[in-house]
C-alpha cells in the first residue's frame, strides 16, 4: 500500500521542526483541492502517514509548510516580511503503490527537499 510522509528538520538549529502546520492539497488542472491539514510532532514528523491507501492516488500534490510561524516561535530574527514564510512544495506521484517521503530541510534563508525513503 502506498503512502505519503514528511519530516521537517531545522538545519539552522540542528533539531526537528516541531509544530509546523502543513496543508495537503491535490492539484487537478488549475484547481488546488484541499485534502487535510497536519502538524509535525516533537520529532518533526506527522504521527502517521499524511495520505495512504485509497486516499493516496497517482497525480500531482502540494504540501504547504507554514515555516514562518515556526521560525517566529523559535525567536529567530529574520526581518519582516520574512524571506521565507509559507513554502509550497509541488510534486508528482507516478506510482501510488510506493512510499513517497517528502522531507523539508529548513533554515531562515533557505530550504531543500528530496524524495526520501
Amino acid at each position: 500500500m502506498g503512502r505519503l510522509t514528511t519530516h521537517v528538520l531545522d538545519t539552522a538549529q540542528g533539531r526537528p521542526g516541531e509544530g509546523i502546520r502543513i496543508e495537503v492539497l491535490r492539484l487537478e488542472g488549475d484547481r488546488r483541492v484541499p485534502l487535510k491539514t497536519v502538524t509535525t510532532n516533537d520529532d518533526g514528523r506527522c504521527d502517521g502517514p499524511i495520505l495512504e491507501g485509497a486516499d493516496f492516488t497517482s497525480g500531482e500534490y502540494e504540501l504547504v509548510f507554514h515555516a514562518g510561524d515556526y521560525l517566529r516561535r523559535q525567536g529567530i530574527q529574520a526581518g519582516e516580511p520574512r524571506f521565507l514564510d509559507v513554502i509550497p512544495l509541488r510534486f508528482g506521484v507516478a506510482d501510488d503503490s510506493q512510499h513517497y517521503h517528502v522531507p523539508l530541510l529548513l533554515s531562515p534563508y533557505g530550504y531543500s527537499t528530496y524524495r526520501g525513503s
